[in-house]
């Protein structure tokens, strides 16, 4: 027998959401995933670095396929479950974890490092990582690119503005790095096909990533919820996209600090 809507939702109401695994969606929850490879490219430019920062870490679990790190690592995370999280992941590995309220100022001082990454960050702070890179240094990173699950999102909260859906278009956040000082080496973007199987992959992921649906609880949004769950029953998965862009840029040798 199928479960029903209140135990699928139950389920994935109590279950715990800290970290960035997202391994208990298997088999309920599907996403296409970027033909670059970040998670190798990324461990590929560590390998040749002396000093490294991860902004925005998560629980680490990105940052820690790599398989060679600088001989200074550290990384940066602000939710205190995935402070201890990565803490517990990468410090036996050597890498130094920072509790920072992914706000500026980041706490190192100018110049500190020669390649900053990061997985979806939240914010860019374009300023800062220019601020923070030595001369010569690189950004790279994937984001999160515009427009990303805007179907699920507009299923929950209506019609979303042009302006919402213009935020972290490439062309805006490559215009935000250049005013900040760093050189665009190489910019892509993919958008790939998502699939929610049951309900309670809904409630898990809007649970985890915590900016889909501002301040969704499973109490607030029940009855919208309900309505999905029988569009999922009668009709198969949900289908919506992700966005993701690939970014690399560089702070000039000589020029604006």
């Amino acid at each position: 027998m199928s479960r029903t809507f209140d135990e699928l939702v139950a389920e994935a109401d109590a279950v715990d959401v800290s970290g960035w695994d997202f391994s208990w969606l298997e088999g309920r929850a599907t996403e296409e995933r970027p033909s670059w490879g970040y998670q190798r490219l990324m461990g590929e430019r560590l390998a040749g670095a002396s000093a490294g920062l991860d902004i925005q870490t998560g629980g680490g679990e990105v940052l820690a396929g790599a398989a060679t790190y600088p001989p200074a690592m550290v990384a940066t995370e602000s939710w205190p479950p995935n402070v201890a999280k990565a803490t517990a992941l990468l410090h036996p590995r050597g890498v130094v974890v920072v509790a920072d309220p992914d706000e500026p100022p980041l706490p190192f001082s100018d110049g500190a490092f020669d390649l900053v990454t990061s997985r979806h960050p939240a914010t860019v702070w374009w300023t800062e990582i220019a601020r923070v890179l030595r001369p010569g240094g690189t950004y790279f990173a994937q984001h999160v690119g515009p427009e990303t699950v805007f179907e699920l999102i507009e299923f929950f909260l209506g019609p979303l503005s042009g302006e919402l859906r213009r935020k972290r278009h490439p062309e805006e956040e490559t215009a935000e790095a250049r005013a900040a000082g760093l050189e665009i080496l190489d910019v892509r973007m993919e958008r790939l096909r998502m699939e929610f199987h049951d309900i309670g992959a809904v409630v898990y992921f809007l649970r985890k990533v915590i900016w889909t649906v501002p301040g969704f609880t499973v109490d607030a949004y029940r009855e919208r919820l309900r309505d999905l769950h029988d569009l999922i029953e009668a009709e198969g998965p949900f289908v919506a996209h992700s966005c993701r862009t690939l970014i690399e840029a560089r702070k000039p040798v000589t020029g604006r600090s």
